[in-house]
């Protein structure tokens, strides 16, 4: 996708170092941040300047490479690797990543690890632009069948950040409006603000403004109202841990949305490539949720009418807040799932469908 007209990816491997598109200075600042060693991308990942449970996952493949050009004592992967791991609890591409790269790195001679696992960690990459680019076309045919049937603007309502900055191009829920926007269908997209972070301000409309897609930002509890009035056609958000039973852990408020469009029959729509499937939990009330340092609730972050970037207090000095930052949405509120692959039903029979399992 497009920065100032000019084609990126969120992550690229160059000169023996990492770059990043540091989002935590967007849509103020487009800074390109190098990474080079594993704290580096441990302190990438923990801070939010990656996010998006697909980058986040690419993001600590890289950090193995990084890794091994420090050291390539095993002992030294191991133990990057739990860093990684343990940098961010709820993302389930991250613990994917880290996996898929220590099985590819079993057994080999350690001149050749560098090789290996910087070739691996490419692969996952493109192979995540290609899910996504898929998923897209999958999502299209949804699209399409609502502009068919009434023949004017399709309006989604997206939730948090789940374009082509959480991933490494093309986006998961992003993905389908983009290739809708490319076809000549008409869209325009509702952008949840998404507090506290504002990932929907910051990122998404970013994005998408960026891609000459009309969008509007909302207020977080602005959407049900807007079902109401008939004005959502459907909605499609991201995710960052699906069970393979359809139960969806997304940023916080997703359930909210979730209940909005099934009391306004507004389809209710999931997109997410197939790393981001937990095929191993079983109950949702075990996944666990993050909860992040509450500073981002009583503080915000913009610029001033000079273009000084500040940062201000917007609570009462001595309340306390709590910042838990993603939910659940359970399967029964889930219209559908949109894959690499396909659409399938949020559940266990759907996805193992799907899937082949």
């Amino acid at each position: 996708m497009k920065i100032n007209g000019k084609k990126y990816r969120t992550i690229w491997y160059e000169n023996n170092v990492v770059k990043i598109i540091d989002q935590t200075k967007l849509p103020h600042q487009f800074i390109i941040k190098d990474l080079k060693t594993i704290k580096d991308a441990v302190k990438a990942i923990k801070t939010m300047e990656v996010r998006g449970a697909p980058l986040i996952g690419v993001t600590a493949a890289y950090g193995i490479v990084l890794a091994i050009q420090e050291n390539k004592n095993l002992d030294f992967i191991k133990k990057s690797s739990e860093e990684l791991v343990n940098s961010r609890p709820t993302a389930i591409n991250l613990q994917w990543a880290i996996h898929r790269m220590n099985n590819k790195l079993s057994f080999v001679k350690s001149d050749k690890l560098l090789d290996v696992a910087l070739k691996e960690a490419k692969l996952i990459c493109d192979e995540d632009v290609k899910f996504c680019e898929n998923i897209g076309f999958n999502g299209l045919k949804i699209i399409q069948e609502i502009f068919n049937k009434d023949n004017k603007t399709v309006n989604i309502l997206t939730h948090c950040n789940a374009g082509w900055l959480a991933t490494i191009d093309w986006g998961t829920a992003t993905s389908p409006i983009y290739q809708a926007h490319r076809k000549g269908i008409p869209i325009h997209v509702w952008v949840d603000e998404t507090r506290p972070r504002n990932q929907g301000a910051n990122l998404t409309s970013f994005e998408l403004n960026e891609e000459g897609i009309p969008n509007t930002i909302i207020t977080d509890n602005t959407g049900g109202i807007l079902m109401q009035r008939g004005q959502v056609d459907m909605c499609i958000v991201g995710t960052d841990r699906t069970l393979s039973t359809g139960d969806v852990c997304n940023k916080i408020g997703t359930y909210l949305k979730a209940l909005a469009a099934h009391d306004n029959n507004v389809p209710f729509y999931v997109a997410l490539p197939s790393s981001t499937i937990d095929w191993e939990t079983k109950d949702y009330n075990k996944i666990p949720i993050e909860e992040r340092n509450s500073e981002e609730l009583s503080h915000i972050e913009g610029k001033d009418d000079k273009n000084n970037i500040k940062k201000v207090l917007i609570y009462p000095e001595n309340s306390k807040s709590m910042n838990l930052a993603f939910d659940i949405t359970p399967a029964k509120y889930v219209t559908g799932l949109i894959t690499e692959k396909g659409i399938c039903q949020a559940s266990t029979v759907g996805i193992n469908q799907m899937f082949n399992r």
